[in-house]
């Protein structure tokens, strides 16, 4: 039996799902895969609120539409629990459990039998408290319960021709500010504005740390050549966004570099 074959067998007896979906690459598999298993009785759903980066959700509906699901949209509140707006440790446990009772609801009210994430293996060995959430919520993880990372995501992704494949994470804005930087609609957005400046220059894996007044700008290692050797478009860029000093790291782009410096 071939991979995909067997994660459908997986997802099939299910009978129905909700696909909490971002768009990205492990969501969008899942939501393929769903589509397959279930047919029209998959639903793929995307959370909007302040904390969902320009372009996402052009995104999450170009691969719903290339993988033949349903796609709804929602509209979460995040922001309104203080536990989120903290941003400690656990922001993403708040977050998530945001996300997975308005997912619940919504798949009790519409005859959806349960809820499925684009977790992967790889998310187990991470720190990844909105998997404690999702355990709460009794969301299923098919990738991860396959025992599928990152690598076979992306492999199988190809495979079933799913338009983000080759897509480079994005998660959400409020992972560019430090833990114990409080949360903020103004934050999120100047955040969103100064990467949209850097996409306009053409880098594609960026991110910017907010870290009050400053602006610290990673770039992937294939683009940090670039942004080193003529560094004034991407300040002036980010400065634009309401920042007053910036500062290029010179290390390239690594995910989780805040949890590190936490």
């Amino acid at each position: 039996m071939s991979r995909v074959a067997e994660l459908e067998s997986a997802i099939q007896p299910l009978g129905s799902a909700v696909v909490a979906f971002s768009g990205g690459v492990d969501s969008s598999l899942v939501a393929a895969l769903a589509a397959r298993a279930l047919g029209d009785r998959a639903l793929a759903v995307t959370a909007v609120s302040p904390a969902l980066a320009t372009g996402e959700l052009d995104g999450a509906r170009h691969v719903a539409a290339a993988v033949g699901i349903a796609h709804r949209l929602i509209s979460t509140d995040e922001l309104a629990r203080e536990d989120y707006r903290r941003n400690d440790r656990f922001r993403c446990y708040h977050c998530k459990t945001e996300l997975y009772e308005q997912l619940g609801a919504l798949a009790l009210s519409s005859g959806y039998a349960t809820v499925l994430s684009g977790a992967n293996a790889d998310d187990a060995g991470d720190w990844r408290p909105g998997l404690r959430a999702a355990a709460e919520h009794g969301v299923r993880h098919p990738l991860l319960e396959a025992g599928v990372g990152k690598d076979e995501v992306r492999m199988l992704a190809r495979e079933l021709r799913v338009p983000s494949a080759e897509k480079p994470a994005s998660p959400c804005l409020a992972s560019r500010l430090p833990y114990g930087t409080t949360v903020t609609p103004a934050a999120l957005a100047q955040i969103d504005r100064a990467e949209q400046a850097l996409k306009a220059l053409g880098y594609q894996v960026l991110r910017v740390r907010h870290l009050g007044s400053l602006a610290r700008v990673e770039v992937g290692a294939d683009e940090l050549p670039r942004a080193l050797a003529a560094p004034a478009p991407v300040i002036d860029a980010v400065r634009a966004a309401g920042y007053t000093t910036v500062r290029i790291d010179e290390r390239p782009f690594r995910s989780g570099s805040l949890n590190a410096a936490g």
